[in-house]
């Protein structure tokens, strides 16, 4: 049984067959799904998802690239709802930032301000948080250090293999492994890969995006977790059901909601 704890099923891409896409993950031994909260406007599509289906739950937050649209009003609108079970996806994003450099300066501090307004949310609702970080692990790291994130702890979602972020597996802090660890170019991160804590692994696709190896150029969808807990198992010299076991094991103990799932 795999767990594929980060999968945009709301996504437009999927309006036409998310419910064939969903059942074949089921017959291919994916039994729980998260879709996270990276833009407002998806939330209806993730509400009724997770309302149809047992073992689709939801997260409610803002993406760093969809900062403008903010509003902590929302996420308390969303959170109590029974199948909400994580913050994010909240982060920093420094790959896009514009060139001017003043414009820079506000973007990265409204980053921040936004990251850790969810971070706090999170603390006071209790619930883990789905972190994004690209290109931005010092400052991430620090601000989840700084504003004491270990309380609710999370998961850094597509784990950029940056070993600056290891140490966060001390601070109740997973980490997202999906479709980049199959991709050839992906060295960095099939190196750091065993120096991660086995407790601390968890699988995901980011579906519609980064379809692993060998579907690349075709969309994601939460059945490829096969391909990636294959990979993991390789590169770390156990079993796939080992894989599994120990993935899902973990997924439960962060979100303790798919406990109920078997």
């Amino acid at each position: 049984m795999i767990i594929d704890t980060h999968c945009h099923l709301d996504n437009s891409k999927y309006y036409e067959d998310i419910d064939k896409v969903i059942q074949n993950a089921l017959d291919h031994g994916v039994k729980g799904f998260l879709i996270p909260g990276a833009d407002f406007n998806d939330l209806p599509q993730s509400i009724k998802l997770a309302e149809k289906y047992d073992s689709v739950y939801f997260a409610v937050g803002i993406h760093p690239y969809d900062i403008d649209s903010y509003d902590e009003k929302v996420l308390e609108e969303y959170i109590n709802h029974p199948k909400c079970i994580a913050v994010g996806e909240c982060g920093l994003d420094y790959f896009r930032l514009p060139e001017d450099e003043e414009e820079k300066k506000a973007n990265v501090a409204k980053q921040k301000e936004v990251f850790i307004s969810q971070i706090e949310f999170a603390k006071k609702v209790k619930k883990p948080l789905i972190v994004h970080i690209r290109e931005a692990s010092d400052d991430s790291r620090q601000i989840l250090i700084d504003y004491n994130a270990k309380e609710v702890g999370g998961v850094l979602h597509c784990y950029n293999a940056s070993e600056h972020l290891l140490p966060l597996a001390d601070h109740e802090f997973y980490f997202g492994i999906g479709g980049v660890l199959t991709f050839k170019n992906a060295k960095k991160l099939v190196s750091v890969l065993p120096k991660i804590p086995k407790d601390k692994l968890i699988i995901e696709t980011d579906a519609p995006y980064l379809t692993p190896h060998p579907h690349r150029g075709e969309r994601n969808e939460p059945y490829f977790t096969v391909f990636v807990a294959d990979k993991m198992a390789e590169l770390l010299n156990i079993s796939r059901d080992e894989i599994e076991e120990l993935t899902t094991t973990n997924a439960k103990k962060l979100f303790k909601e798919f406990s109920s799932i078997s």
